[in-house]
């Protein structure tokens, strides 16, 4: 896609900020013609800029807001919370609102996982994740294990040893030489499925590589680590859960962790609060964070169980303990507003709620994009919905990356009202739980101009 002149006049807050901010996962260059959106306010779905114009959150704000922007009840508990403590240190001390939600973290998770560890957002989890399953095998004299089988099209994050778990090259190939060497298994990918076959076929034959990979290398691999039922970076590619329980079980018959990277899918996304639970396995480590405090502020915590939390405690000098830290770890605010996020789900019965916000979303995509010349694939896993794009619906025929079509959806959703920000050639929807039916179809009209627009050439 070749520039053009931006669509309407530059505000004064993105002139300014051009001149002092370097913006995420973005060529800056591209703001020589394609303006930034400068936001005011939000309110539920809806961002707000100062030009008068508004945007239907149809991406969550990168898939952390679950309840609306400005929810009242997640700003009453952020604000009483300020009144008492905003932040202390949680290495010797701890506070009330760190304590409740590990409880309740404990409570509601697969069963086993008893433990919990704070950190400050998604990759400092999987960092956490990925020291303490090396450290624990380090603690049990099984210092041959120190590498990890990450999936084909995989994403943990962009700190160097979540970005060594990962498998998607745009992100990791000019770093390569600074990280760690990992195993890739197959994905069980179901887009990626033969003629006839299903999203379980494509489950069982992953598996065969996996188990391939464990049979040669299990005493030297820490853990596997995975996305639970959909790969999202990689363009919402989304799998059988009966791929989780094959892996549960592969991974116990040899002897490693399994690292369940529920960052992105966990606290509903996929229909259930956790993705893990639609296979009903419970991994050595779960991580969670973006939906953890319904968009507001960075947390995150990896759950582990007992077995894991013994191989580390001793005496001082006995050198095993998890010596790993970060400042804002359990900070007081971010635990209150996950807290807040927690006590929606319990009163208002979000998951139930959602199966028919879900249902009609995957309706609406299918009716509206299903059928048009170049969407290759409608697919859905709850309040996640995709629509891969290719040429003449072609899943053979990719479009190049280089012709930017999910920029141009992106722009068209910008002139009409709603913030779309599609993955390469995969528009997807993951909007906030308090969307209405009225506002997914207002979205799904939108979105069909916008590719029809992104496609016509």
């Amino acid at each position: 896609m070749t520039s053009s002149p931006p669509v309407r006049p530059l505000h004064p807050l993105a002139e300014r900020d051009l001149r002092v901010v370097w913006h995420p996962c973005t060529q800056m260059k591209d703001h020589e013609w394609l303006p930034l959106t400068p936001i005011e306010r939000g309110e539920g779905v809806w961002l707000y800029g100062y030009d008068g114009r508004r945007y239907l959150d149809a991406i969550s704000s990168w898939w952390v807001n679950l309840f609306g922007h400005a929810n009242p009840r997640i700003n009453a508990a952020i604000t009483a919370q300020l009144g008492k403590l905003e932040h202390v240190i949680l290495a010797g001390f701890t506070h009330e609102p760190a304590v409740q939600l590990a409880e309740k973290l404990t409570r509601l998770a697969p069963p086993g996982l008893t433990r919990c560890f704070y950190a400050d957002n998604g990759s400092s989890a999987i960092e956490v994740a990925l020291k303490m399953s090396f450290h624990y095998w380090r603690n049990q004299g099984r210092s041959r294990k120190k590498r990890f089988i990450t999936l084909s099209n995989s994403y943990h994050g962009e700190t160097l040893g979540a970005l060594a778990v990962g498998h998607v090259e745009l992100y990791r190939e000019i770093y390569q030489p600074l990280l760690m060497d990992v195993m890739i298994a197959a994905s069980p990918d179901a887009y990626a499925r033969d003629a006839g076959e299903t999203a379980e076929d494509c489950a069982r034959r992953a598996i065969v590589t996996m188990n391939e990979l464990l049979a040669q290398h299990a005493d030297e691999t820490c853990a596997v680590i995975v996305e639970p039922l959909v790969q999202c970076a990689a363009g919402m590619r989304m799998h059988a859960p009966l791929y989780l329980q094959l892996l549960r079980e592969t991974c116990d018959r040899h002897g490693v962790h399994l690292i369940a990277d529920e960052i992105a899918v966990g606290f509903g996304r996929t229909g259930t609060l956790f993705a893990c639970e639609q296979a009903g396995i419970t991994p050595d480590f779960i991580a969670l964070s973006k939906g953890l405090t319904g968009g507001y502020l960075p947390l995150s915590v990896v759950l582990t169980n007992d077995d894991v939390y013994s191989a580390f405690y001793d005496e001082y000098t006995r050198q095993r303990a998890f010596l790993h830290s970060h400042s804002y770890t359990g900070n007081a605010l971010a635990c209150a507003a996950a807290l807040a996020t927690l006590d929606i789900f319990a009163s208002d019965g979000v998951i139930e709620r959602n199966r028919g916000l879900a249902a009609h979303l995957g309706r609406r995509a299918c009716e509206l994009l299903g059928d048009l010349e170049h969407v290759a694939e409608v697919r859905q896993c709850g309040m996640i919905v995709a629509a891969e794009l290719a040429r003449g619906a072609d899943r053979t025929r990719p479009f190049d990356w280089r012709e930017r079509r999910g920029l141009r959806v992106y722009r068209h959703g910008l002139e009409h009202e709603a913030l779309l920000r599609p993955i390469g050639n995969v528009v997807y929807f993951m909007p906030p739980y308090v969307i209405t039916p009225d506002e997914i179809d207002a979205l799904m009209l939108t979105a069909r101009d916008g590719i029809v627009a992104a496609t016509c050439d």
